[in-house]
């Protein structure tokens, strides 16, 4: 492991010598994941993307992809974009990427089951802010504002995600 990596510990989220405070999904940690399951998977992963709402911040970071009102992400196991960003309208279940809150003003895409997604093995796990403190997400890894938009400043394509088992 390196400093550059972004690790999940016990006590939150480590990376460049700092720790952060996170909340994982309600189903915890798992080498086993399935679509809505709520967990979050084990593994060494690695950051494959970055969308902001540019209506509501500044671009990031160089590599950052603007988010808007008819982007979505797939979740459904029998679309052939299974768990890949997607343009509305979209014949099959999906997550709004651009949503009334704030959770997703600006995510980090980890590569789970991505780009080459095996149907049922869970989609959309994103790095994003979170709801409040210890609120768990469905799957994602969250942080506070503040703590989010420092990580993406500073975290490159290809970043290693490692969330080891519990």
């Amino acid at each position: 492991m390196s400093p550059h990596d972004l690790v999940l510990m016990p006590t939150g989220l480590r990376f460049r010598g700092r720790r952060f405070p996170c909340s994982i999904g309600r189903g915890g940690l798992t080498k086993q994941k399935r679509e809505g399951d709520g967990a979050t998977p084990v593994g060494t992963h690695r950051i494959a993307g970055m969308f902001y709402r540019p209506d509501r911040m500044n671009a990031p970071a160089p590599w950052a992809q603007t988010v808007g009102p008819r982007d979505l992400w797939s979740d459904d196991v029998n679309d052939p974009a299974y768990n890949m960003w997607v343009r509305a309208p979209h014949g099959f279940s999906h997550e709004a990427l651009r949503r009334p809150d704030p959770l997703y003003d600006l995510v980090l895409v980890i590569d789970w089951n991505w780009p080459d997604a095996v149907p049922s093995l869970g989609s959309a796990i994103f790095i994003h802010q979170w709801r409040r403190p210890g609120y768990p997400t469905e799957g994602c890894i969250a942080l506070r504002r503040q703590h989010l938009h420092w990580i993406s400043q500073r975290v490159d394509y290809g970043t290693r995600v490692i969330i080891p088992a519990a």
